[in-house]
């Protein structure tokens, strides 16, 4: 056993976490602002709202009280909805370790601002903490990965001792860590693949085939790449589990919130009945809008992203945009080609 671990936030994928470091063994006390959910967790052992069908483990208890479920932590887990991270950093920062890892599993960018959760933390937690950051991201639902199916993810710090303690506290038989110093290119690949599962769901919807779904998320990597590039990324990054990897998964799951908001867009209905519907965040729809305005800030053209968010947010007909798309100015797959020679 390694110590208490402090969970931020009880929704699907942070109570999955949860549930992953309290089957180790570890004492694991999540915060969560539902008085009526901290109950059933801790008397029923199953969160009956975003995780019904796991079964928790005893060591796994609830809170209302960030304080508390900071007290005495050896680990921190921040895994609030992208919306909500500066306000719970901004809770908890008087009261966070200094000297404890400090994790974010945490996919988006803020709207606002239009920074990432690497920045968020870093702009609330006191300086001390920056250099215990650490970032886990990967194809990973919640459902899954707390039904014990084997998942990987990646495990991002610039740090060697915090990154390999977390990986340590982190695997599993059934999730096994790999290890990344690009915490820009990690970060990037988390928040970009909602917003292509939303593109990726609503091709779908129209009924179109493999090949729409297979160009989708190839060129949609493109668009990851170009905007993690822009954030001082690695490419190959993207080529792993938390770019390709969580793309496929996000784009092509039944289990993925995002894909689903788009297959029911390309269906014919309206963005907030399908909101309302969902009963989950679906971060695709807020990074949208973030992403699309962090492009036009830094000059990038990125062609599926800024289709998605006119769907989303000028209520533009899927279809239009799909044929804006695919009508563009023709060019080459990689922009490194320079001229295009006929021969």
């Amino acid at each position: 056993m390694a110590g208490k671990v402090a969970v931020l936030g009880a929704g699907a994928w942070g109570t999955a976490l949860a549930k992953v470091l309290a089957d180790k063994g570890d004492p694991v006390a999540m915060y969560c602002r539902r008085p009526d959910l901290v109950d059933q967790i801790n008397r029923e052992h199953v969160n009956g709202r975003y995780l019904p069908s796991a079964k928790l483990p005893a060591t796994l208890t609830a809170t209302v009280d960030p304080e508390e479920a900071l007290d005495r932590a050896s680990m921190v887990v921040f895994v609030a909805p992208s919306h909500a991270t500066r306000e719970v950093a901004r809770l908890v920062a008087r009261k966070v370790p200094t000297d404890s890892p400090i994790v974010s599993a945490t996919k988006g960018i803020e709207n606002d601002s239009l920074t990432f959760i690497d920045e968020i933390l870093a702009a609330e937690l006191p300086g001390a903490t920056h250099r215990h950051f650490s970032f886990l991201s990967g194809p990973s639902f919640a459902k899954e990965l707390a039904a014990e199916l084997p998942t990987g993810v990646v495990i991002a710090s610039t740090e060697t001792r915090v990154r390999e303690h977390v990986m340590n506290r982190f695997h599993t038989s059934y999730m096994r860590t790999y290890a990344s110093k690009d915490i820009p290119g990690v970060e990037c690949g988390g928040a970009i693949k909602n917003v292509i599962a939303i593109a990726a769901g609503a091709a779908d919807g129209l009924g179109f085939g493999h090949n729409t779904r297979a160009m989708l998320i190839t060129r949609g990597l493109s668009e990851m790449v170009k905007l993690s590039l822009a954030r001082g990324g690695e490419a190959i990054t993207l080529a792993g589990l938390a770019g390709m990897g969580d793309l496929v998964l996000t784009c092509t799951g039944e289990l993925s919130r995002n894909r689903t908001v788009g297959l029911e867009l390309g269906k014919g209905r309206k963005l907030n009945d399908i909101l309302t519907g969902l009963g989950h965040v679906a971060e695709g729809v807020k990074t949208a809008k973030s992403a699309y305005d962090l492009s036009r800030r830094l000059g990038i053209e990125l062609p599926i992203i800024s289709e998605t968010y006119r769907v989303l947010y000028e209520d533009k007909p899927v279809l239009t945009a799909v044929k804006d798309l695919m009508g563009r100015e023709l060019t080459a797959e990689f922009e490194s080609m320079g001229a295009i020679r006929t021969v």
